[in-house]
């Protein structure tokens, strides 16, 4: 008997591959078609997200693309929570962690949070994939066990450590997800609710009088690119972890 797409996903989270055989096409252009395979199916869906943003992927679509049926799929992953796992478990494994240090742990941590940042912001809106998920794919959970490491290196204590995690990991994925929302609206004509830095300034310049310490520092509030917050905020972060 065939294994079940729960049985396939436990073994790709214990070996760290996919280990389903490629499933077999049907019809006359069975032969010519590529066999779907877990790997066909991550790399079709960063095409779409990368193309078309995370909100264009679905089982649908994505049986589309691949031009079968989503029933085919679902011999290969269990369903979307399945496949978001694998998306970003993919992006996880590209991750360098390196070994912990007492002397830079904060610039090892900040390193971690960085890449994790360029790895979400590469597919737009993938990092919606990760909120309300425990993860269970070994590459994310590496990457958790990394940040731990570094930051109990730090000295920190372990419950401290455990929330740090989960508040940077919160921070890094709300924060790719609203740059990548702006990106998406400043791409289309018909949205106007991304505004230019130059736009900004008059909007506050034009504010009444009751607005006295915005329009005086319009220019701070404004600011800065996404970048310098980025770096700012994490730093933030650090700074008021207990025992650091």
């Amino acid at each position: 008997m065939s294994p079940t797409p729960e049985q396939r996903r436990a073994a790709r989270h214990q070996l760290g591959t996919a280990t389903a055989a490629p499933a077999t096409r049907r019809g006359p252009s069975g032969g010519r078609k590529k066999p779907i395979t877990v790997e066909a199916i991550i790399s079709t869906a960063f095409g779409i997200v990368e193309r078309e943003g995370y909100d264009a992927l679905t089982m649908r679509r994505l049986a589309t693309e691949l031009e079968t049926g989503p029933a085919s799929l679902y011999a290969h992953v269990v369903n979307k929570d399945d496949l978001d796992e694998l998306l970003i478990g993919r992006l996880c494994a590209e991750i360098t962690l390196p070994t912990p240090d007492p002397a830079t742990w904060r610039a090892q941590i900040i390193s971690v949070c960085t890449q994790l940042r360029d790895q979400y912001l590469r597919f737009p809106g993938i990092s919606r994939a990760t909120f309300a998920a425990a993860p269970s794919n070994l590459d994310t959970l590496r990457v958790g066990e990394g940040m731990l490491a570094i930051l109990l290196a730090g000295g920190l204590a372990p419950q401290v450590a455990a929330w740090a995690i989960d508040s940077l990991n919160l921070y890094v994925n709300a924060f790719c997800l609203e740059v990548s929302v702006a990106r998406t609206r400043r791409s289309s004509s018909e949205d106007d609710w991304v505004l230019s830095h130059a736009e900004a300034l008059e909007r506050f310049a034009a504010l009444p009088e009751d607005f006295p310490q915005t329009k005086r520092y319009a220019a701070e509030l404004t600011g800065g690119t996404v970048t310098d917050r980025f770096d700012f905020t994490i730093g933030l972060m650090l700074d008021g972890l207990p025992g650091a």
